[in-house]
């Protein structure tokens, strides 16, 4: 692509947006940028970039922008059917995501990482494991460091170990990772995707333009997941709790690859189900890419987990605080609540996103939640699926601030609170970090009274 005689919309300016305009100003592209959203920060971007040289583009200078502009690039937040990439298509115009534009100037050796939950983990492990081997790896994409952003500061032979999401995956084509792994396959983002057909698809995609050299790392115990090895020439590795596969699986307390015992489940500081299942597609990540079995075990055996993803805040008069605010969707809060070993009053709410809620509350019936309280945009969604499943022992209210208070008031000695909202935090925060930053400053105010 020859950066100098076009000329570039970038839309959304969160990390990505921004990381792409800087990207194309380093290469003398002429530049401009769009956010139909103004907040204090996207105006801080924008008036860095502006800066730099960047145009600012007004809404009612969009129409202009559009037929003057090339190619647009748009950040993970802008579905492609929103009006600004149609209207590029029905022009005949070229649309790019962040990270297809990151994956079309990447030398680096790329692991690709999916899923509907785990997918942060499941990065951040594979490369703490490759850095404690000797190697190069920067963790990068969906996880917070735009792809774009890296891809001149990783050679040839270091490693892109990238965070892919859905979102990103309705724009990207040109990436072909050595490994690519798909986690697990659940009901999220219904409202953006409309339906799981789309939704798998979509996930399937990360697998679909491997080449026959390259390896799937698929989760045999997740059916939907394995099905989708029908759909890639790569090689298929398995990885499962439930039976020995040609990957890493579970014996007799171990994770294990191939003949080998790799580390004992109990020897993995952070617990859960979930996190057996992040570690086992890590192990198989590593083994593929020659990784000594004792490089493995340090590294995971060092691994402190990830930031607002089942992580202990604090306690205050004996209740303990979690911060799960990670857990945007149904599954990952399932998960959540079945790894709790105390009695749990649990924090539920934020902005729908299209799923169904009776199969979380019959799940609640089942677990160690004393207690559930609803907040947020999606509450009255939430109550009529809690009565509907005969879960009555909650409490109501709109804010998140007040529902963090009652959460505390309500919950005894030696039990819990969770913030695990199986939703998205778009009602109130700019992101799930906000909402989990929120939760543990407010916590810092309970210790005060």
């Amino acid at each position: 692509m020859y950066f100098i005689n076009q000329k570039f919309l970038v839309a959304g300016m969160s990390k990505s947006g921004e990381a792409s305009a800087s990207f194309l100003l380093k290469r003398g592209a002429e530049v401009f940028v769009y956010d139909d959203l103004i907040s204090d920060s996207v105006s801080a971007v924008m008036q860095r970039l502006e800066d730099r040289g960047a145009k600012r583009v007004f809404v009612e200078e969009l129409q202009s922008a559009i037929d003057n502009c090339d190619i647009l690039v748009i950040s993970p937040g802008i579905p492609i059917d929103n009006p600004l990439p149609v209207a590029f298509r029905k022009q005949g115009k070229v649309i790019l995501g962040e990270e297809e534009l990151g994956a079309l100037y990447l030398r680096a050796t790329a692991v690709a990482v999916t899923g509907t939950n785990g997918k942060t983990t499941t990065v951040s492990m594979i490369g703490e494991v490759l850095n404690k081997a000797g190697k190069k790896a920067v963790t990068c994409g969906n996880i917070g460091n735009p792809l774009v952003g890296e891809v001149e500061d990783l050679g040839f032979d270091d490693y892109a170990v990238i965070e892919i999401s859905s979102f990103q995956l309705e724009t990207l084509i040109n990436l072909r990772p050595h490994i690519a792994v798909i986690c697990n396959i659940a009901e999220d983002h219904l409202n953006r995707h409309y339906n799981m057909e789309n939704y798998v698809y979509l996930k399937g995609r990360l697998i679909r333009n491997l080449r026959e050299s390259e390896y799937a790392v698929l989760n045999y115990d997740d059916e939907t997941v394995r099905n989708l090895s029908s759909s890639t020439r790569a090689k298929i590795v398995y990885f499962s709790i439930s039976q020995k596969t040609n990957g890493a699986y579970l014996s007799e307390g171990f994770i294990c690859f191939g003949e080998s015992k790799i580390m004992a489940v109990d020897d993995l500081p952070v617990k859960g189900i979930h996190n057996i299942y992040n570690a086992l597609a890590t192990v198989t990540v590593a083994k593929l890419l020659s990784v000594k079995d004792e490089d493995i075990k340090d590294a995971l055996t060092d691994f402190k987990g990830v930031k607002h993803r089942m992580q202990t805040v604090g306690e205050v008069n004996g209740v303990t605080f979690i911060d799960d605010s990670k857990a945007t969707n149904i599954d990952a809060t399932v998960k959540a609540v079945e790894s709790m070993t105390s009695p749990t009053v649990l924090l539920l709410g934020g902005k729908d996103k299209g799923e169904n809620y009776a199969t979380l509350f019959e799940k609640l019936k089942q677990s160690r939640v004393v207690h559930a309280v609803l907040y947020g945009e999606n509450r009255f969604k939430l109550l009529y699926s809690a009565t509907e499943s005969d879960f009555f022992s909650i409490s109501f209210c709109a804010e998140f601030n007040t529902a963090v208070k009652l959460a505390y008031y309500i919950a005894k000695q030696n039990q819990t609170v969770l913030l695990s909202p199986a939703s998205s935090s778009f009602d109130k925060f700019a992101n799930y970090e906000e909402r989990g930053d929120a939760f543990v400053s407010l916590v810092e105010k309970l210790n005060e009274y």
